[in-house]
């Protein structure tokens, strides 16, 4: 099996340097506080990745400049990565994840085979290598979907866009007769039939888009970038994440249509939302159900302190000892 990296973005909302740089940039993107704040969770994150992923090689935490003050920065397997060590000057400072997501290839430490995560996801079972790639490709489904727009500022745009670049690439009919067993496989159960529903369409109109940890392949970013290195260039230099950006997922999209992936099934994980699905995210957390749960931050509104305490006490619960990233 090749190394395996864990890459985690994660960012500090209350650090005063960050929030004056980010005041400058406040250009009429999605600058959402939902985007930055911090939940104080991510000792339990470092917890469930190294109780659960004991393989990973190396975390790579990528951050503006701040470290949590209870880090053990003198663990081997932790690489603190900031910013401006990998990301060129003339795109920074940057507070778009997009932008810093598409050019996690230029860290120089960076394995071939990295799973990407956001500090809402969280690993509740431990699983093996081969849960994330297998044959030395990404395990992935290639299983499709109509695209919809549910609000405002949410992925919708930015989806369509992937979308876009994809169909100008590819032909959807060329690619699923040439991977048929990949498109049509055993392993997606009755999703298969999205497929087929599918098939009479022209161009992809969309997959099903797990808001959960990805595999991902290094040299696929770099690719991405010579194939379009005035998009991506345009992409980088935005400040704050826009409805005209385009994501990670278009490597992934990519990845699907060249057949470069192994098929799985697809009960990867929940995506539930803090303030909504509480009720469900204490069931599952307890319970440790699922492979992987993400907590989404998607209500301004919330009682911030009183759903934050709820979710510490349920960490808590079930990862109560200290991980070895921790002083």
């Amino acid at each position: 099996m090749h190394p395996i990296d864990l890459v985690v973005l994660w960012v500090d909302s209350n650090d005063k340097e960050w929030q004056t740089e980010k005041a400058k940039y406040t250009d009429g993107g999605d600058d959402r506080i939902i985007r930055y704040r911090d939940w104080d969770l991510m000792r339990y994150w470092f917890r469930a990745a190294e109780e659960c992923l004991p393989f990973i090689r190396k975390i790579h935490f990528i951050t503006f400049g701040h470290i949590p003050s209870w880090f053990n920065t003198e663990n081997e397997k932790l690489n603190i990565v900031k910013h401006s060590d990998f990301i060129p000057g003339e795109y920074l400072p940057t507070f778009n994840s997009n932008v810093i997501e598409l050019n996690l290839h230029r860290i120089e430490d960076l394995s071939e085979h990295f799973i990407l995560c956001n500090d809402d996801f969280f690993f509740l079972q431990q699983k093996p290598a081969e849960f994330f790639f297998k044959n030395g490709k990404p395990c992935d489904f290639a299983i499709q979907n109509v695209l919809q727009f549910h609000k405002s500022g949410g992925i919708g745009h930015i989806t369509a866009n992937n979308l876009e670049v994809l169909n100008k690439e590819f032909s959807k009919r060329a690619v699923m007769k040439n991977n048929f067993s990949k498109w049509f496989n055993i392993k997606y159960g009755l999703k298969s039939f999205y497929n087929l529903y599918l098939l009479s369409f022209s161009n992809f109109t969309g997959f099903i888009d797990p808001h959960l940890a990805y595999s991902h392949l290094k040299s696929s970013f770099a690719e991405i970038w010579e194939k379009y290195p005035d998009m991506m260039d345009k992409l980088s230099r935005t400040k704050i994440r826009s409805n005209d950006d385009i994501n990670h997922w278009l490597i992934r999209y990519r990845n699907l249509a060249k057949g470069n992936f192994t098929p799985t099934n697809t009960n990867r994980g929940e995506f539930l939302i803090i303030g909504e699905d509480d009720k469900k995210i204490e069931k599952i957390l307890l319970k440790r159900s699922v492979p992987l749960i993400c907590l989404s931050d998607d209500y301004e509104n919330i009682d911030f302190e009183k759903e934050k305490e709820f979710l510490k006490s349920l960490f808590e619960k079930i990862y109560p000892n200290e991980s070895h990233f921790e002083r």
